[in-house]
């Protein structure tokens, strides 16, 4: 049986939970609260960098949603959800690696600024601002006229940037700017993996404060 170590407020978590119901894989999800017992020893046995999420099959145990992903891609191909021509495998590892290294972090900062956890005049949330802007604009001229952001079948650039780009309006980043990209992520929220996935309110507010103290950590 698979297992999966996870919090439902990460997103990196989320993307792999979601590839698994995606999948049909069976599984077991196993919980962490973040608060001090992701340094326990025997999670630390499992990722000695304290983070979440980390997938166990079998005798495998790998750590980093991305590299999470492409074992489950690997071993547990249907429905693949990365395709076969190089051009799409670019636009897809494309679309990964600009959500990890340009949106999460303007993100982080963005959702420390609005709600508090950091003092932030108005140029900079401006500067964060613009940041997020210029990849939801990047996002936009990349999904042009396809249903999902690696073509017309749902692929590991929409499992990425998906938990991240829907989520932003919630955080006063209006997507109305963005047409296609704001259809895209409607479209993937109607998905019964991103709705069984979704954290609810009383979930995200019970976990506001140790968010603001794990982001504040992340952001010094």
């Amino acid at each position: 049986m698979i297992r999966l170590y996870y919090h439902p407020i990460s997103a990196n978590s989320r993307r792999v939970w979601i590839a698994l119901l995606e999948k049909h894989l069976p599984f077991e999800l196993v919980p962490l609260n973040l608060d001090g017992d992701q340094y326990q020893a025997d999670f630390l046995s499992l990722n000695p960098f304290h983070h979440v999420p980390v997938l166990v099959d079998a005798e495998v145990r790998i750590i980093e949603s991305i590299a999470i992903l492409d074992y489950l891609e690997a071993k547990y191909p249907i429905p693949a959800m990365l395709p076969t021509d190089a051009k799409a495998i670019a636009m897809v590892r494309m679309i990964q690696m600009v959500t990890l290294t340009e949106l999460i972090p303007a993100t982080l900062q963005w959702t420390s600024q609005i709600l508090g956890f950091v003092e932030a005049d108005i140029e900079k949330q401006q500067q964060t601002k613009q940041k997020i802007d210029t990849v939801l604009t990047f996002f936009q001229q990349q999904l042009g006229d396809c249903h999902y952001l690696g073509g017309n079948d749902l692929s590991l650039a929409d499992l990425t940037a998906g938990t991240i780009v829907p989520g932003l309006p919630e955080l006063e980043m209006s997507l109305d700017g963005y047409p296609s990209l704001k259809a895209w992520a409607e479209r993937l929220s109607t998905r019964p993996s991103w709705q069984q996935t979704q954290p609810t309110p009383e979930t995200i507010a019970a976990f506001l404060p140790q968010m603001k103290a794990l982001m504040t950590t992340a952001l010094t």
